[in-house]
């Protein structure tokens, strides 16, 4: 494989711009500039409630939380669209609000196009078994798309994907998966 790419998104809804919990999106700097606070290791933008409101407002749908079953057949659908198109899928994790997974390919590719397609063909694998949620979508837009440029970064992000707390499943061919908690988080309740 010529490069390594490290792939998160999130649910629709699950991760709002503004929230306490820190977000990445553009915001007026103090100098009128936009900027995007995105560098690994370093702070990003947090707690702006205004705008985590607002952002609630204009919710096309509720947030979307994944379930155990839905985990599997995403997995079984990454699994599938690596294969199709030749990428060696190294780990993944599914959580009730993220995926993470590590994908090797050949060449080039664009990484917003891996991204595009593992969640494009992920949401296809969903609405054949499940009903499409009210909005449309499964997934936020975008999502991260860093290069694991060096083998020791493919190794410690492998190590940080297999460990997620409160996993749906955490998968790497290599190994079987450890067994998952007793307890698992349940999804916020609706607020209101």
């Amino acid at each position: 494989m010529d490069r390594y790419w490290f792939l998160t998104w999130r649910t629709y809804g699950t991760w709002l711009p503004g929230s306490r919990d820190g977000f990445v999106d553009p915001i007026l700097a103090a100098d009128g500039n936009r900027v995007i606070h995105n560098i690994p290791g370093t702070p990003v933008d947090a707690d702006n409630p205004a705008l985590e409101n607002y952002a609630k407002t204009i919710m096309k749908g509720k947030p979307v939380y994944l379930n155990e079953e839905q985990a599997k057949a995403l997995l079984e659908q990454c699994q599938e669209t690596a294969r199709f198109r030749h990428w060696h899928l190294v780990a993944v994790a599914i959580l009730i609000n993220h995926i993470h997974l590590i994908v090797g390919v050949d060449g080039d590719p664009d990484p917003a196009d891996l991204l595009r397609d593992f969640k494009a063909y992920g949401s296809r694998r969903l609405n054949r078994q499940w009903p499409k949620p009210a909005d449309g979508s499964w997934w936020a837009e975008s999502g991260s798309r860093r290069r694991l440029k060096l083998d020791e970064n493919v190794v410690a992000v492998t190590e940080y994907v297999m460990k997620q707390e409160s996993p749906l499943l955490v998968w790497q061919p290599s190994r079987p998966a450890p067994p998952a908690p007793a307890i698992r988080p349940t999804p916020p309740a609706p607020a209101g």
